[in-house]
């Protein structure tokens, strides 16, 4: 079990080195949350301390503007620069056309604003994270939603199919608690023939803030395996060895 953890490890940071690559001197990037992003906020500032370069950061979480500080990333905000070079971000599930799910570590919300606003979202993830079609395993969509509509939301969302559970705190009694200051509803809706279509309903719901899934949205994502790392774009796969 340890070995089998520690080569996950690996992957994840196989992956996030190769995406850090893509950052320049001068840009602005948006700096996701998990443990897969973490490496590359890490590398990010040895970068900046080895070579220099002048990089702002754009968190999409508490936890990811302690680690920048931490790691000597000056921070910056949207309303200074509304325009983001890259985001470099992690993923709970990546399927063949690159759609993803993520929120998982609770901050899809931030996530996905700040993916917006960039010129470029790479994806870092290991290999367990790749799958046919989003949803296997019985794999949840988080849902952040306002908590005065948390309890019809979970009604309606149970009328249209899905099976919903209110995210509880490990930490303390009650529900986790967003950097928004919302809930979050997991959501299994089995295997996920159409994303595109399931986020733009869920989107109708009154109280949905916003989902976990990503359509459309990653232009590169970077899959770390024991022979190297793994590059996918829209059209084209290409292995990377060490």
């Amino acid at each position: 079990m340890k070995l089998e953890k520690e080569r996950i490890e690996e992957e994840k940071k196989k992956a996030a080195l190769e995406a850090v690559k893509h950052v320049k001197d001068g840009f602005v990037v948006g700096l996701g949350s998990g443990s897969t992003a973490a490496y590359a906020i890490k590398e990010i500032g040895k970068r900046i301390r080895q070579e220099e370069i002048r990089v702002l950061g754009i968190p999409t979480s508490y936890q990811a503007f302690l680690l920048a500080v931490q790691c000597g990333i000056p921070i910056t905000t949207l309303e200074e620069h509304p325009k983001v070079d890259l985001t470099i971000d992690g993923a709970d599930q990546i399927d063949r056309e690159l759609n993803l799910i993520k929120g998982m570590g609770g901050a899809l919300a931030r996530e996905k604003i700040v993916a917006f606003a960039s010129e470029k979202l790479i994806i870092v993830a290991d290999e367990s994270k790749k799958v046919e079609i989003l949803g296997e395993n019985n794999h949840p969509v988080p849902i952040e939603v306002l908590p005065f509509a948390a309890a019809i939301l979970m009604h309606k969302i149970r009328e249209y199919g899905g099976k919903p559970t209110l995210r509880e705190g490990s930490g303390k009694v009650g529900p986790v608690i967003t950097d928004n200051g919302n809930v979050i509803i997991d959501v299994d809706f089995g295997l996920i023939q159409s994303p595109a279509e399931l986020e733009n309903e869920l989107k109708r719901f009154p109280g949905v803030v916003e989902t976990g899934l990503f359509v459309g949205m990653a232009d590169i994502v970077y899959i770390g395996k024991r022979s190297g790392v793994e590059e996918l774009t829209r059209n084209r796969k290409v292995e990377k060895k060490n």
